[in-house]
């Protein structure tokens, strides 16, 4: 693997966006915003026909309220279900599961279930509609707090309205355990990461001399 540069002295290539071609940022954002949890969304339309599918442009909005977001690229399942029936599950990715969730990405038509495609388990969350995956240990039960539109691409925000969490990867503060969780995430390209090096560092304070 080749070594990066000194950041002072290195060459760098300087890249105008508006000299790229049409959805020519793309690949760069997604090669250089790493790595990105995957929020695995479960929902369910106005028949009540189940979609899961991955989604790599995922965060959380605020704290108080707790409210998750990720973004739909085009029109897809997730956001017609989702403006549909206002609820949605973001189900934890871990490692072991990467083939599955991989499957679930794929461009299946309208009404393929892909939790059987990928050999998973449906199991009815505790408060909204949409199941969870059961075999996730993490599922983030949420309601719709609307939605910001940015050219093909729509952020959906979610007030978290319950956590089911396997007892399992719980740490002995009560949180899970991020070890235990295993997350695996997206890079670039085709890339996919693991959890890799675990570290603390304590946040420092400013104490004024006077």
């Amino acid at each position: 693997m080749a070594t990066p540069q000194d950041p002072v002295s290195g060459d760098r290539l300087s890249v105008s966006v508006a000299d790229l071609p049409a959805g020519g940022t793309y690949p760069w954002l997604t090669a250089t915003v790493v790595p990105r949890p995957i929020a695995w969304v479960s929902t369910l339309d106005a028949d009540g026909l189940l979609n899961l599918a991955p989604h790599s442009f995922f965060t959380v909005a605020s704290a108080e309220p707790p409210i998750v977001a990720f973004t739909s690229v085009g029109t897809k399942d997730t956001l017609s279900n989702i403006r549909a029936t206002g609820e949605f599950v973001v189900n934890l990715t871990p490692r072991r599961l990467a083939d599955q969730v991989n499957v679930t990405g794929t461009n299946f038509p309208p009404g393929v279930d892909e939790l059987a495609e990928a050999g998973l388990t449906a199991q009815p969350s505790d408060v909204v509609a949409p199941p969870r995956v059961a075999e996730s240990p993490v599922a983030i039960e949420c309601v719709s707090e609307g939605e910001r539109n940015f050219g093909r691409s729509t952020m959906v925000f979610g007030r978290v309205v319950h956590l089911s969490v396997w007892a399992s990867v719980l740490a002995p503060d009560g949180l899970p355990d991020v070890r235990l969780l295993d997350p695996v995430s997206r890079l670039g390209r085709e890339e996919w990461g693991a959890l890799g090096e675990v570290f603390s560092l304590v946040r420092p304070r400013y104490h004024s001399p006077t």
